[in-house]
């Protein structure tokens, strides 16, 4: 009895958020509006020929692209640096200036927090209601959500899920599984099986007897299963198997930075658009309905470390999925392609600098002469024996291409060894957070902190029904328009 009420509960929301929505886009109400003009019959039945076909416009798969960690004010630094280092705008500066796509802001909160956690965020498009910070799809109850994956699945759908994170990280986890701490990668892994058709990202460990706790050949469970188990570019390029798990480093794959300067990595790890290209041809190939995530997952961990390099390096290889996707779907009528951001983080801005602001551009361009990524900055620093002032400030002027003062070295040094260093702002008072600021005192480039922030995040849709993603779109909502299209 309990039950029923509840499922009847739902169902009432569910028509009160559905209503809500047309007639936020002015759908509901149509006829009266239509009776009291001095439209003709024709016109009228011209109307509400246009608002059915509004609502009912078929869509057969959705590609949902996350750039995960994604500050408003990054799309304009990421434009401005495409045209600086590539000569050509970027495709969701162009998303948005085309009128045949849907523009909105992301309401990011989670259940417990104004800020929420990629966990939470995820949980909220992929099972429909906000959770605390740090689970995916378990409610503040304890309560275990049924992520849309399965719940598809039912409907013969094809899902995937491409990262350039672990693929059990939060993000893709949250359209997949259902854990109580999302840490717990192992135990998220076995719930992929038989449930997501395209794998593809980092994370081998997870898979692999030897580094499980359980010893679990779960990469073996995947092949007697019917996938494909690939672990290199090469073999990625030239599979043909219409299901895949890929996994192309143990962990995270590399900053994009630190893969475009190094040729053996390009070589044998795959670009998000090339993961990209192979998880969405093969759901092209026939009338499947499918979801298909897509996440930038390093710009939020180069922006935690505030590397303004490796920000943009990954933002712009995100933009590169974007334009393979847009490309692969503009004959498909039926294809709808979401891009959106699951929160911001530390909210990286060019600040004006010099008299009049005239320095600002140039200082802009010292960020095309990063070779790597603070974390690698930091990884080699971490190698060396007897790591001194000299051997940080050196390993900065070979990879960032800028000297640090002695004082600033000797700073990086204190904090490095976990000595006190006189920073007002806590944030970021650790290496990540001063390397950013002797950084940005020749980028430009200010960090409110190494945090996530609260701030909406920007959202785009083309495609039919895109307009379900106007206007101010509350996260949890998202789930509800992807059951709708697909269900």
């Amino acid at each position: 009895m309990a039950y029923g009420l509840a499922m009847q509960a739902e169902e009432i929301n569910a028509v009160i958020n559905r209503r809500g929505w047309l007639k936020s886009a002015g759908l509901v109400g149509a006829g009266s509006f239509l009776a009291g003009t001095h439209a003709t019959a024709a016109e009228k039945k011209s109307v509400r020929k246009s608002v059915r076909g509004a609502v009912r416009k078929s869509v057969r798969g959705v590609v949902f692209m996350v750039s995960d960690g994604m500050s408003p004010g990054v799309l304009s630094l990421a434009e401005a640096y495409s045209q600086l280092t590539r000569q050509r705008t970027t495709q969701w500066w162009q998303l948005l200036n085309n009128p045949s796509a849907a523009r909105g802001l992301m309401d990011t909160a989670s259940a417990n927090s104004l800020v929420t956690d990629s966990a939470a965020a995820s949980s909220a498009w992929g099972g429909g209601q906000r959770v605390n910070n740090g689970s995916i799809n378990v409610n503040p109850n304890g309560k275990e959500i049924t992520p849309i994956a399965a719940l598809l699945r039912k409907k013969n759908a094809a899902i995937g899920l491409v990262t350039t994170a672990t693929v059990t990280h939060a993000t893709p986890a949250g359209f997949a599984a259902s854990i109580a701490s999302r840490g717990d990668e192992q135990l998220i892994a076995p719930q992929y099986l038989d449930r997501v058709d395209i794998i593809l990202g980092g994370g081998s460990g997870y898979f692999d007897p030897k580094q499980r706790s359980d010893r679990r050949d779960l990469a073996g469970d995947f092949k007697k299963s019917g996938y494909q188990v690939v672990s290199d570019r090469y073999a990625l390029l030239a599979s043909k198997s219409p299901k895949l798990l890929g996994t192309f480093s143990k962990g995270h794959l590399p900053f994009s930075i630190d893969r475009d300067h190094d040729a053996a990595i390009a070589a044998s790890v795959p670009n998000l658009a090339e993961m990209t290209q192979a998880a969405l041809s093969r759901f092209l190939t026939d009338d499947k309905p499918f979801l298909l995530q897509v996440e930038g997952a390093r710009i939020d961990h180069a922006a935690h470390l505030n590397d303004i390099g490796a920000l943009l390096g990954d933002q712009l290889a995100f933009d590169d999925a974007v334009a393979a996707v847009l490309t692969m779907t503009a004959k498909h009528d039926d294809i709808l392609v979401v891009v959106t951001s699951d929160h911001g983080n530390s909210n990286p801005g060019l600040n004006g600098m010099g008299d009049g602001y005239k320095e600002s551009n140039q200082h802009f361009k010292n960020i095309a002469r990063f070779k790597a990524s603070h974390e690698r900055v930091f990884g080699e620093w971490n190698a060396k024996p007897n790591g001194d002032a000299e051997t940080i400030g050196s390993l900065v002027a070979e990879h960032l291409g800028f000297d640090l003062k002695k004082s600033e070295a000797e700073a990086l040094i204190a904090i490095l060894h976990k000595e006190n260093v006189v920073e007002w702002n806590q944030q970021l008072e650790k290496p990540e957070g001063l390397l950013g600021q002797f950084a940005g005192n020749h980028t430009g480039i200010g960090w409110t902190g190494t945090t996530h922030t609260s701030d909406p995040t920007l959202l785009s849709a083309i495609g039919p029904q895109a307009s379900r993603f106007s206007g101010i779109i509350r996260n949890s909502d998202v789930f509800g328009h992807l059951m709708e299209l697909l269900g």
